[in-house]
């Protein structure tokens, strides 16, 4: 059997290759282990001293494995589902720790935990046909993998306000709006030959091959979503009565197919993440997550969204925000 990731040294490249084409490279297990370990395994290497991550194929990665992760719950075996996002979420603070350039190269879809082995790199390198999202919101879960901190500390727009619109809309970012915020550094036309390049001739490569920044709609929103989107779910809905028609109308059509619940726990992460550091911010995701993997929206949002593919989930009722602020860490 074909393992997932492969993994190679190029010259004094590491290498890390996502294989896992028919998933849509979406992480499993096995997957983030084997990255893992190969990230500890040249951290201390002399003769390897950068580390690029692609994929085999069109699209970089869809996400993490939640059927699997559903399937561990509805089966009785959370402890370990909550094990698996715990390794996930160290590999997240690993890569973006890691002490050498670690540099992403994506197109097509860079979905959930497909940001969280991209996004905290110091390189994220887009094609054009690239779109990141964070669409967690309609399977009944959070915004994780790190994105609950990252989304918020944007390198060209760090704004909380900003971040909280991302997570709960699941708005999808073109490359332009990558380059506009900051989440990826470098556009260019193909991903065909860059390993090899980059390899070769070092990450000086990137600017040579580099395209101009087009125009940016989530630009568009900047000002729009400052004021808006900050504090409890409940708030936010009450601002967005009177927010620009714009903004309201496509929060609404980003939103139809959310989990309430889900809604209201991921503004409470947010909220309690936006003066924490990513370790602390991973530690709230880990913990907010269990509860949120073991209530049946997630169960129910998986079916719909992912096993069934009919759109159609049955959502319960939001509880109140106190119910998820409670097993939040919050500085102070």
């Amino acid at each position: 059997m074909n393992q997932p990731v492969k993994t190679s040294v190029l010259h004094h490249t590491g290498v890390i290759t996502l294989d896992r084409p028919k998933a849509l490279n979406s992480l499993n297990h096995e997957m983030v282990r084997l990255i893992a370990a190969a990230l500890d395994e040249w951290r201390d290497d002399a003769a390897v001293e950068q580390v690029i991550i692609h994929s085999s194929g069109k699209h970089f990665c869809a996400g993490g494995d939640v059927r699997a992760a559903r399937d561990g719950v509805v089966e009785g075996r959370a402890e370990e589902v909550d094990a698996y996002f715990a390794e996930e979420y160290a590999m997240n603070l690993d890569i973006s720790t890691y002490p050498k350039p670690y540099t992403a190269l994506a197109s097509g879809v860079i979905m959930g935990g497909g940001l969280g082995v991209s996004a905290h790199g110091s390189h994220l390198v887009v094609t054009e046909d690239a779109f990141a999202s964070m669409p967690e919101m309609s399977i009944g879960f959070i915004t994780d993998v790190g994105m609950s901190h990252r989304l918020q500390n944007l390198p060209k727009h760090p704004s909380a306000a900003l971040g909280t619109f991302l997570a709960l809309t699941g708005y999808r970012l073109s490359a332009d709006d990558m380059l506009a915020t900051g989440l990826a550094t470098h556009k260019v036309a193909s991903l065909d030959g860059l390993v090899e390049r980059i390899a070769a001739e070092g990450l000086g490569v990137l600017d040579e091959v580099a395209l101009e920044a087009g125009e940016s709609e989530l630009a568009g929103f900047f000002d729009a979503v400052e004021g808006v989107f900050v504090g409890s779910w409940p708030e936010i809905s009450q601002r967005l009565d009177s927010a620009p028609p714009e903004l309201a109308q496509l929060v609404e059509k980003l939103t139809a197919q959310a989990s309430p619940s889900a809604l209201v726990a991921s503004s409470e992460l947010m909220v309690a993440n936006s003066s924490l550091d990513l370790a602390q911010s991973l530690e709230n995701e880990r913990a907010l997550g269990a509860v949120m993997s073991r209530e049946p929206d997630f169960a129910e949002g998986v079916r719909a969204v992912l096993i069934d593919k009919t759109n159609d989930a049955n959502f319960a009722a939001a509880p109140e925000p106190e119910h998820y602020r409670r097993v939040l860490r919050h500085v102070g």
